[in-house]
């Protein structure tokens, strides 16, 4: 079970994720690198990040907001 501050933590990782998935700062920008535009490479990145901040996730929270102190599932009838 995870503590009321690692569940804001993990809001507030969910929102940056959001935030920067789309490089907005980099509207506009005609630089490249390796051939590529640099926002291109940008999103290959953040989806690796993305990805790795996923797995953290369900190995560390899962089931947050689904499943109470017990364990059981949210709705679950005994």
């Amino acid at each position: 079970m995870v503590s009321t501050v690692e569940k804001y933590g993990w809001a507030a990782v969910l929102a940056v994720l959001m935030v920067f998935a789309i490089p907005w700062f980099l509207w506009g920008d005609s630089r490249t690198a390796a051939g590529l535009p640099v926002w291109l490479w940008w999103h290959i990145g953040w989806m690796a990040l993305a990805s790795v901040t996923f797995w953290l996730f369900t190995k560390r929270a899962w089931g947050i907001g689904i499943t109470d102190r017990g364990g059981r599932t949210v709705g679950e009838d005994s």
